[in-house]
This record gives structure tokens, C-alpha cells and sequence, in this order.
């Protein structure tokens, strides 16, 4: 062995390429922005206009932009209202309310109406379901 140092060459450490987790949700807060996918309100009954579902009563398909319907012919399937009376009222992920009211109730004013209706009208199942069990109780 020799006691001469050598040189030794430097290396630069790899780093593994970091995978950016906020991409899925980018693309997700993208489909949520695109005015294609959002729902729309009569403001007459308000009955709601989602472009996933389409209107089978008139034969609109799944799919079709509320943007893409004929504003001449197309009427609201409830109360027959023009387009003119529809209002945008967002993505279905978008939760209702008012934005600056987002943040109080403990947390059931972040949900989407879906999520709202299940809660209540569970807790209302609920209920009944307790009260019918009163008459075991004999």
C-alpha cells in the first residue's frame, strides 16, 4: 500500500426525482374550474341542471355541457323556464353555502349538498328507527 493519497474524484449524490403529490389534485381543481362540468339552477323552481346526468325527459344525453343546449328550444323540464333563468351554481364537488361561512359548523358547511341530505335524512331513519323500537319495550 502506498501512502500517497489519490485523488478521488467527486461524485454528486443522485437524488431520485420527487413526485409531485399535488398533481391529481391540480387536475382536479382544473376539471373543477371548467365551466363544462358545472351545474345549473333554475332560479324559478330550482330544479338543478347536471351536465353528468343529462335530462331524459326531454332526451338531452349524460354529458352534454349546459352550454351546448339550444337557448331557443330548450326549457326547464319542471316549470318550463328559458335558459335565461338558469344560474351557475358550480361543480358538484363545490359544497353550498357562502364562501366566507366555509369554515364554521363544525365542518358541515364544507359539505356538498349529496353529503348534507344523507346526513339529515339518516338522522331523521335514524330517529324513526329508535322510536319504533320503543314498542319492544313492553
Amino acid at each position: 500500500m502506498s501512502d500517497e493519497l489519490q485523488p478521488v474524484e467527486a461524485v454528486e449524490p443522485q437524488v431520485p426525482e420527487e413526485v409531485d403529490p399535488q398533481v391529481p389534485e391540480e387536475e382536479a381543481a382544473e376539471a373543477a374550474t371548467d365551466p363544462r362540468t358545472h351545474r345549473f339552477e333554475c332560479r324559478s323552481c330550482g330544479y338543478v341542471y347536471d351536465p353528468d346526468e343529462g335530462v331524459k325527459k326531454v332526451g338531452i344525453e349524460p354529458g352534454t355541457a349546459f352550454e351546448d343546449l339550444d337557448a331557443i328550444s330548450f326549457r326547464c323540464p319542471v316549470c318550463r323556464s328559458k335558459v335565461a333563468a338558469f344560474r351557475d351554481i358550480g361543480p358538484v364537488t363545490k359544497a353550498s353555502g357562502f364562501e366566507e361561512n366555509l369554515n364554521f359548523g363544525l365542518g358541515v358547511n364544507r359539505m356538498t349538498p349529496g353529503q348534507k341530505n344523507v346526513l339529515i335524512f339518516g338522522g331523521l331513519a335514524l330517529g324513526f328507527a329508535f322510536f319504533l323500537s320503543l314498542y319492544s319495550l313492553r
